[in-house]
């Protein structure tokens, strides 16, 4: 917390502390006070405080971050105070993000500061323990009731009833990722409270301040929980780009895989996190407090609904151009497609690119190998489910068996399910499929022919028609799979 006058005295204060400015020095005293989360209700415990606010800071910036100084008395020192170095508050992340200035380098500055943070910082089961999907699933729930009170009053009741199913929804599928994240390394002891307003951008590179002290267990966290932070406060300011471009320069710079899942929602539980504790500062009074905990709120559903994971069937017959609304809408997505035309010559133990023709029903297009291949391709769907991945499936799906068989997958995955069916004129089909290059299908106007005359019902399904551009096609069926228009990431 700094201040831009640099030539005068100022003074600032929060629940547990008071800072001085004075020159070009900040002082920063603990309160003495016990909430709970926070301890500093004796000389001894503020003065641990101090100690350990100045060596975990320091590893973000040692130069901003000078040590700790005694306030004497008669009788010796009765108090302790963090000594910093004073940043001008013109320069701090929120204000020029507010501002609309350039901030793009420093961002990318403070991705690269974290990431390479988070290479070195200290691991082990004790760290991991904290991030695992059960300890993740617990805090979520403790929110739940913390903000259960405030429903209506503060926070729309249906907003808080959605964000609490989502929340819930994504974690109750996910155990294998969160433990996959753990396997690879991923939590760490890091930052735990990165927010723009404790960023300073300086001509020399960023300054990172304000790093969680007070509770170890609240730093043991994820790397992309850590980043999630600074791309929360981020889009809340109205900067929904700059979030975007942060998380993708971390999980560059950090080698991070992670799905688009995992970074909604842990954007979603850093806003929700924030929105709860706006919640009880209006109970304490606060006036803005029932504004901003709205606010946060909506960066919280925004981010849940984004982040659903979903199991996409993209069918219609041969011709009607089902794959490549596929392989379009998985670019847009950032997701996964798994064709059936390729599992089953996979399976066959053929080059999905070396023609296969047969009659309708007959060889690799007979009724067993059929259900072979789409037990194959829901075996696939469900691995990558757990990891998080949205997965679009391509086939043609005409078989109201093999539809069942998904989308029993998809309950037991807790992932949304939606069904696409492309359609274009028989005439057109035809043409396609005349003219098309060599490709995994190895259907014609005869096999389409056959397929429409045995297919089953298929009511679930919205109807996308291909008949147009392909852009035309995928901004109608993001419409479908993303009804709620957030942006991919």
């Amino acid at each position: 917390m700094q201040d831009g006058r640099d030539d005068c005295a100022a003074v600032t204060e929060t629940h547990i502390g008071v800072v001085f400015f004075v020159g070009d020095r900040a002082y920063k005293l603990k309160k003495p006070v016990d909430l709970g989360f926070v301890d500093f209700s004796t000389p001894e415990l503020r003065a641990r405080a101090c100690r350990e606010e100045v060596r975990l800071n320091r590893r973000f910036a040692p130069d901003v971050y000078l040590g700790v100084a005694e306030v004497s008395a008669p009788g010796g020192a009765c108090d302790h105070l963090v000594v910093m170095r004073r940043m001008p508050a013109d320069r701090r992340l929120s204000t020029l993000v507010e501002a609309g200035a350039p901030v793009r380098d420093a961002l990318r500055d403070v991705a690269r500061a974290l990431a390479a943070w988070h290479a070195r910082a200290p691991r082990g089961p004790e760290i991991s323990a904290q991030e695992t999907r059960d300890a993740v699933e617990k805090r979520w729930r403790a929110g739940f009731e913390q903000a259960r009170p405030f429903h209506d009053d503060v926070i729309d009741a249906g907003a808080a009833t959605e964000i609490e199913d989502l929340a819930t929804e994504f974690l109750a599928g996910r155990e294998a990722l969160f433990d996959a994240r753990i396997a690879d390394g991923r939590v760490v002891d890091g930052h735990g409270d990165l927010l723009a307003g404790d960023i300073f951008c300086l001509d020399d590179g960023p300054r990172i301040l304000d790093c969680l002290e007070f509770d170890e267990r609240l730093r043991r966290l994820d790397g992309l929980d850590d980043a999630s932070f600074l791309a929360m406060d981020l889009e809340r300011l109205g900067a929904a780009d700059l979030a975007t471009d942060f998380i993708g320069w971390y999980t560059e710079f950090a080698a991070d895989p992670a799905p688009p899942s995992l970074r909604h929602h842990y954007v979603a539980y850093r806003a929700f996190v924030r929105a709860r504790v706006a919640c009880l500062r209006h109970a304490q009074g606060s006036p803005d407090a029932a504004a901003e905990a709205r606010s946060y709120a909506d960066v919280a559903l925004r981010n849940l609904r984004a982040g659903r994971v979903r199991l996409v069937l993209v069918g219609g017959f041969p011709g009607t151009g089902k794959t490549s609304l596929a392989g379009a809408l998985a670019d847009r997505l950032g997701c996964s497609v798994i064709s059936s035309d390729r599992v089953r010559k996979e399976l066959a133990g053929l080059d999905p690119l070396r023609p296969a023709p047969a009659d309708y029903g007959e060889g690799i297009y007979g009724a067993e190998w059929g259900r072979r291949t789409h037990r194959e391709l829901a075996a696939r769907a469900e691995g990558l489910l757990r990891l998080g991945e949205t997965v679009i499936l391509d086939a043609s799906w005409t078989s109201k068996e093999n539809r069942d068989l998904l989308a029993a997958v998809a309950g037991r995955e807790h992932a949304s399910l939606t069904s696409l069916r492309c359609e274009v004129p028989e005439s057109v089909c035809a043409e396609r499929m005349r003219s098309r290059p060599r490709g995994a299908s190895d259907a014609d106007a005869g096999t389409a022919a056959d397929m429409r005359a045995h297919a089953d019902p298929w009511p679930e399904a919205t109807t996308i028609d291909t008949g147009g551009t392909l852009a035309d096609a995928v901004s109608r069926a993001l419409a479908i799979v993303r009804p709620h228009g957030h942006p991919e990431r």
